[in-house]
């Protein structure tokens, strides 16, 4: 049986997520305090398949390094933020006061649609509007879905970083995830789950 985990990391507590079964694991958006994460892992003995990002923002990838290199994972991102990871202007941390937050280049792209990584099987949307290169994954038999910065509970992405669109982003809501099943459960990359039911029902920007 497919688990997830949900780990607040780095110096947003951004929500990074484990997902396993049968000590197969892949890392979504490793925000930062790669030492809590491994030993997460470690405790669990959970073998690291890949790195896989909802987008390229300097708060989702300061731990992605570190696990690459300790698990021997591949790094999987939206080409349209190819060259994100290693700058930070891009990627936002030259924005901040917080220093500049870089990773090394993604190991591969994503192609939208069903993807299959070791045992898991799962479908990547492109979800843009809070930057360019924003996926979310949905895994449709355990009826959860993966959205990063994209919906979150009563709320929805910030749309003033560089690349971000208001409009792109409600249009990404409203057509890749309304679109799902009403007890999809979303987990967000800040703050608590919530649901797709929910979200129609009482987040303010759609109600």
């Amino acid at each position: 049986m497919i688990k997830i985990s949900r780990l607040p990391l780095g110096p947003m507590a951004t929500n990074a997520y484990i997902v396993y079964e049968n000590k197969e694991a892949l890392v979504f958006d490793p925000g930062g305090d790669f030492d809590k994460l491994q030993a997460y892992l470690e405790e669990r003995e959970l073998d690291v398949k890949a790195v896989l990002l909802t987008h390229a923002h300097f708060d989702h990838i300061g731990a992605v390094d570190q696990v690459r290199s300790a698990y021997d994972a591949p790094v999987y991102l939206h080409e349209a933020e190819a060259d994100w990871l290693d700058d930070p202007s891009k990627n936002g941390s030259g924005l901040f006061q917080i220093g500049q937050i870089t990773a090394q280049p993604a190991d591969r792209f994503f192609a939208i649609g069903q993807m299959e990584i070791g045992n898991f099987t799962f479908e990547v949307r492109h979800t843009p509007g809070h930057s360019p290169g924003s996926v979310s994954f949905v895994f449709r038999n355990q009826r959860f879905t993966i959205a990063g910065d994209t919906l979150f509970q009563r709320g929805m992405g910030r749309t003033d970083l560089p690349g971000g669109s208001r409009e792109q982003l409600e249009t990404s809501i409203r057509e890749q995830l309304f679109s799902l099943r009403n007890d999809m459960r979303i987990y967000p990359g800040h703050g608590l789950p919530t649901t797709i039911e929910e979200e129609k029902n009482e987040n303010p920007f759609f109600t």
